[in-house]
């Protein structure tokens, strides 16, 4: 074992069986950050007005707090950038993540605290090292350095008493000191906005580096890769960073992006460790390399309820604490945290896949389902497809959407798919039957619609020039940090804007 991860990993001993006793005793871990959050929580605006000191359970604050969206959230959101205190939680706020999930033209600014930062997103990064080099002792990530792809950030819009920013750039913005030692590149080129002009400052700034990992969004930084590539001539990332050994990633789904990776990145010593974090918080960590499911975390100040998907509709729909979660049910993210937070719904869809201890994987959004037709199509559902489809025509993917195609007086409805790919299937029309036929075998709703083609008819597959979805997110100002592409919508708002710069 090399000595300094040998070192580091008697250093995380203690906090591995911390980690470890709240896999053992996950509902007491959670009901004691349930209480200790309200009664931090219990003197702010938010906390009197809902009578936090008098709430003596669960199902009692359920029942006085509603299930909050961010639109319910922007009255105190707007105060809190405006210098005011103890609104949502104790002092001031003086950071804003600015969260893009979508390409919505409106943005969320999600309040950051410094219990967030510390208790939650700090410390979950340094869970991950724990967790990756206990389960890879004979790492050599700690002899090079750690590439970051981050966000941007400027003074907020509000006032001129707080900053916001991507997640990822408040992160570097406030890591300490110690930590620009470890990371490539440096602050200032990390959080230059300009997209473009950023991949070419890291490229210069890091392909001399010993870079033994790196993290962050895995579309963002196959842009970056190639960018990499493109510069130094090189055929693979390891001809570049010979000890490159793990990326860290997260943001979506990377189903879509493995075999790509592993064409870019060839052979099998690369690790890859998914991770769950956005700009509320962070919840979940890859702890079992031999699965691809994520561990929730259970003491980050974050006080967990879970939602049937279906029935996300209703303020006081029934929720699910820990304890009483069931496997492969959908479920809807609830959370009450540590930066004010209160019963807030993400938009995030999960499901449990075991509950000892409690692992799940990412299903989709609440509002990123295709259900024109009544065949709740979900993100999940579409991953499957599209990986079996890829696999059958030797495909590779580098991004997708998709929406419904609206019947009308003669024809029946369908569902279209915009799919840039990296390297062509193979026999596109047999790409077409087995996302159709692999959607059928994953949802019976959509099964049932395409039955005899009397409610929809095969789907169309598309393919666009490379560079679409790049050009198409530039020209809406999306570059970059955690932006995303939608991967599925019930209109047709995307499809039809991205034709325009396909040009199709």
């Amino acid at each position: 074992m090399p000595v300094i991860t040998n070192i580091v990993n008697r250093f995380n001993n203690n906090r591995l069986n911390q980690i470890e006793h709240f896999r053992k005793f996950p509902v007491d871990t959670q009901q004691a950050t349930f209480v200790r959050l309200l009664k931090i929580a219990s003197e702010t605006e938010w906390g009197r007005k809902y009578g936090y000191s008098s709430i003596s359970s669960v199902k009692e604050y359920q029942s006085r707090v509603p299930v909050q969206t961010y639109e319910d959230l922007i009255p105190y959101i707007d105060r809190l950038g405006k210098g005011e205190s103890d609104l949502l939680w104790p002092g001031r706020i003086s950071w804003f993540a600015k969260s893009s999930g979508t390409t919505s033209a409106k943005s969320k600014f999600i309040p950051v605290s410094k219990e967030a930062l510390e208790d939650c997103h700090y410390r979950a990064g340094k869970d991950v090292l724990a967790i990756y080099t206990f389960n890879n002792p004979s790492s050599r990530i700690f002899s090079g350095k750690a590439l970051v792809l981050g966000g941007s950030h400027r003074i907020d819009q509000f006032s001129n008493k707080a900053l916001c920013g991507d997640l990822s750039a408040i992160l570097i913005q406030n890591a300490p000191s110690w930590v620009e030692l470890v990371r490539t590149p440096s602050k200032s080129i990390a959080l230059v906005e300009d997209f473009e002009k950023k991949l070419e400052l890291i490229t210069r700034a890091t392909v001399n580096k010993n870079v033994t990992n790196f993290s962050g969004v895995p579309s963002w930084f196959l842009t970056l890769i190639k960018y990499i590539l493109s510069y130094t001539g090189k055929s693979n990332l390891l001809d570049v960073w010979p000890n490159l050994e793990v990326f860290f990633h997260g943001g979506i789904n990377f189903t879509p992006y493995r075999e790509l990776y592993k064409k870019l990145i060839p052979g099998e010593k690369m690790h890859y460790m998914e991770t769950y974090n956005a700009s509320e918080g962070f919840f979940g960590i890859q702890d079992d390399p031999s699965i691809p499911e994520m561990l929730l975390m259970l003491d980050y100040g974050i006080f967990y309820e879970f939602v049937p998907a279906d029935k996300t509709g209703d303020k006081y729909s029934p929720a699910c604490t820990i304890g009483e979660v069931e496997k492969e049910v959908n479920y809807a993210v609830v959370i009450s945290t540590n930066g004010g937070l209160w019963r807030y719904m993400m938009g995030d869809t999960i499901e449990f896949t075991s509950l000892q201890p409690y692992r799940f994987h990412i299903t989709g959004r609440t509002k990123h389902f295709i259900n024109a037709f009544g065949e709740e199509v979900i993100v999940e559902n579409a991953d499957k497809a599209l990986e079996a489809a890829c696999k059958s025509t030797d495909a590779i993917i580098s991004e997708y959407t998709a929406g419904p195609v609206f019947m009308d007086v003669s024809t029946r409805g369908s569902h279209e798919w915009l799919i840039e790919f990296e390297k062509d299937p193979s026999d596109l029309d047999k790409f077409t039957d087995i996302l159709d036929s692999t959607l059928q075998s994953v949802n019976s709703d959509y099964e049932a619609k395409r039955y005899k083609d009397i409610n929809l008819v095969k789907p169309i597959v598309r393919p666009v020039p490379k560079g679409t979805f790049h050009n198409w997110l530039k020209s809406k100002n999306k570059l970059g940090g955690q932006n995303k592409v939608p991967r599925l919508s019930n209109t047709r708002e995307y499809i039809e804007e991205i034709y325009i710069t396909a040009g199709i």
